[in-house]
């Protein structure tokens, strides 16, 4: 694969460590940021914020963030919006409901159980009518969505918005996924460098495979139980002086970014 080359704008975070990713850099400087409330999901109207799941927030949180750093019109975004395990508590419910009493199943739970569920509160809410996706790669969730936005911010040249998050397992399914707490992040890629510029990123696929990069050891109480949090190193690198990174895309296959900080 030819290499990629884009442009970071904008960057969120949300775990019961980070409120956003101010607070990642604060730790990574060493510094104890205060643990923060549950995410807001501000760019929802009220009702749909008081109807949204779990899920549905902690995705628009971590993209509201990204977006507001970025400055962009949401209305024109393409946007990726992935899931190892989409709204785990929703599923809990629905195979509780469907083992005990399957004609009480509710519709809403079953709408909200989707994996473009985010997706599509977030397009509501923005008035978005370019291309949104819904990615699922388990583990490699991260990965593969960062390499799907990247692909379509370049083969499109356009700006595309990239949300990827977990919630906590609850039931029999955490005893499977063992996600066992939320983690979210989200980076708005651009194929040109601009204003708000806050990192370069290339993207290759490299001929050997190795292990994907630990997070710093400052980060490693946040890197555990939640797929999404494959992201931390990269996030790091772009808190700090860059660098590169590897994540793992598939059997035996990687993705290696290196990261160089605007000026």
């Amino acid at each position: 694969m030819k290499p990629l080359d884009l442009f970071v704008e904008g960057i969120g975070l949300w775990s019961p460590q980070f409120a956003d990713f101010a607070a990642l850099r604060a730790r990574l400087n060493g510094d104890a940021p205060v643990a923060p409330a549950a995410p807001t999901a501000a760019l929802l109207p009220a009702n749909e914020r008081r109807r949204a799941p779990e899920s549905v927030r902690l995705a628009v949180e971590v993209a509201g963030q990204a977006l507001a750093m970025s400055g962009r019109d949401p209305a024109t975004l393409a946007c990726v919006f992935a899931s190892a395990h989409g709204d785990q508590a929703i599923t809990d419910a629905i195979c509780s409901t469907l083992a005990r009493a399957p004609a009480e199943l509710s519709p809403t739970r079953f709408h909200h159980s989707v994996h473009n569920a985010p997706a599509g509160y977030w397009t509501i809410a923005t008035g978005c009518r370019a291309p949104s996706s819904a990615v699922c790669a388990g583990a490699r969730s991260f990965a593969a969505a960062l390499l799907e936005a990247s692909a379509q911010a370049l083969a499109e040249q356009r700006p595309v918005l990239l949300a990827c998050s977990d919630i906590a397992g609850h039931g029999p399914l955490l005893e499977m996924t063992g996600c066992d707490r939320p983690f979210g992040c989200a980076l708005l890629l651009a194929p040109e460098a601009g204003a708000t510029t806050l990192a370069r990123l290339r993207l290759e696929l490299p001929a050997d495979h190795a292990s994907s990069t630990p997070p710093p050891a400052t980060l490693a109480d946040a890197a555990v139980g939640n797929p999404a949090a494959a992201a931390l190193p990269l996030l790091a690198l772009l808190a700090g002086a860059g660098g590169r990174c590897r994540l793992e895309l598939a059997t035996a296959l990687d993705l290696l970014i290196a990261v160089e900080p605007a000026a």
